[in-house]
């Protein structure tokens, strides 16, 4: 059986492969950015001689996500492991000052995307009476900090759709688990400013954050408990950082 993810091509989703990758999980790898899928997919089969398959699939258009099932449905049936990685923030200000057009590009795929994935696995885990569903939601989904509130509510909506899915699969056998990090230092910051690095890099000047790879060890983690163990939401920060609001910098 393998491990599916979403949004694999970088950051924390890239980390997630390697680290099951290195725990002899063969891997089914989506987004957007092929060639980038191409190349981890090369260095993980010749390290751990697993299976790794890859899709150039963009989980913001329900049509290309139906698309991918239906033309791949005999590898999207070895998944056992949903990590609903894709996600993302663009800008941040007020309301009011705010573009509805990054608005649209952040509820399509942090939350529309999620359920899109989500709801094309869902009967197979259930006629199988088995599976895992991970979803990577956010400390802003638990609490709204200044100028996050568009991102913020789309990790709520992760938070309360993770919940639901608990609910609905009850009885089924299926596990759903949510992971909620504070601040990660990967590609987040310059996707939300836009490619401006000087925004990006202040946000985690004078702190150590999170990287990829601690929050692929945690997500490791929940998905190796035992079958009747269901770890269900991680919230993770960094040690210099008490809540959403609040870090510790050096000087």
């Amino acid at each position: 059986m393998s491990v599916f993810i979403s949004g694999a091509s970088a950051g924390i989703g890239e980390a997630c492969a390697r680290a099951f990758a290195a725990a002899k999980h063969d891997l089914v790898l989506v987004a957007r950015r092929k060639d980038r899928l191409e190349k981890l997919a090369q260095e993980l089969k010749s390290e751990f001689k697993v299976q790794v398959h890859t899709f150039e699939c963009d989980v913001q258009k329900r049509k290309s996500v139906e698309a991918l099932f239906q033309k791949d449905a005999a590898v999207m049936k070895t998944v056992d492991i949903l990590l609903n990685n894709a996600g993302l923030a663009v800008g941040r200000g007020p309301i009011q000052d705010g573009n509805p057009d990054d608005w649209d590009t952040m509820f399509d795929t942090n939350v529309k995307g999620l359920l899109y994935v989500t709801h094309a696995f869902l009967p197979q885990m259930i006629a199988a009476k088995r599976g895992h569903i991970i979803n990577m939601g956010s400390a802003a989904g638990h609490w709204v900090y200044p100028n996050g509130n568009i991102y913020c509510a789309t990790k709520y909506a992760v938070h309360a759709l993770t919940q639901a899915l608990r609910v609905d699969t009850l009885g089924s056998g299926i596990r759903v688990t949510e992971i909620s990090p504070g601040m990660v230092e990967s590609d987040f910051s310059k996707v939300r400013f836009k490619g401006d690095m000087d925004k990006a890099n202040a946000i985690y000047q004078g702190i150590t954050p999170l990287t990829p790879v601690d929050v692929a060890e945690t997500v490791l983690w929940c998905a190796s408990r035992p079958a009747h163990v269901n770890i269900q939401d991680v919230v993770m920060f960094p040690t210099a950082q008490a809540s959403v609001e609040h870090a510790f910098r050096r000087k």
